[in-house]
């Protein structure tokens, strides 16, 4: 069965954390709720950037497009394992993601981010 969403409407919790309703409205006009497990919305959160990423690529023909999120902040924060620290970026609509990072690749990435950038082409969309 295909159910397609015209309108998201709400994002609910269950009480106990254990999944989580995503609510809209279908084609049809009929309001209606999807239950993921809170298993099942964290694999949806890992498989979702590339989804997008792929759509932009084919509805645009160009393989190098990716979907970037305007950054608003960003928090480093040391792990309750003391060899992983937190990186946490938000975006202005409330979006954010927290990676853990090795100790070894905080230096890796703070280099990175002071280095001369490679030269890049850039494509107006």
């Amino acid at each position: 069965m295909v159910i397609e969403s015209r309108t998201l409407t709400n994002c609910e919790i269950a009480d106990d954390g254990g999944a989580v309703s995503l609510g809209f409205i279908d084609a049809a006009g009929r309001s209606t709720s999807l239950k993921l497990s809170l298993n099942q919305v964290g694999a949806l959160a890992m498989t979702l950037p590339g989804l997008i990423d792929k759509a932009l690529q084919a509805r645009y023909g160009d393989a190098s497009l990716r979907y970037a999120y305007p950054l608003q902040s960003w928090a480093v924060e040391q792990s309750s394992d003391p060899t992983q620290g937190m990186l946490t970026f938000r975006t202005v609509d409330g979006f954010s993601v927290c990676f853990s990072i090795p100790r070894a690749q905080q230096s890796e990435l703070s280099e990175a981010l002071v280095a001369q950038p490679a030269q890049v082409t850039i494509r107006a969309n």
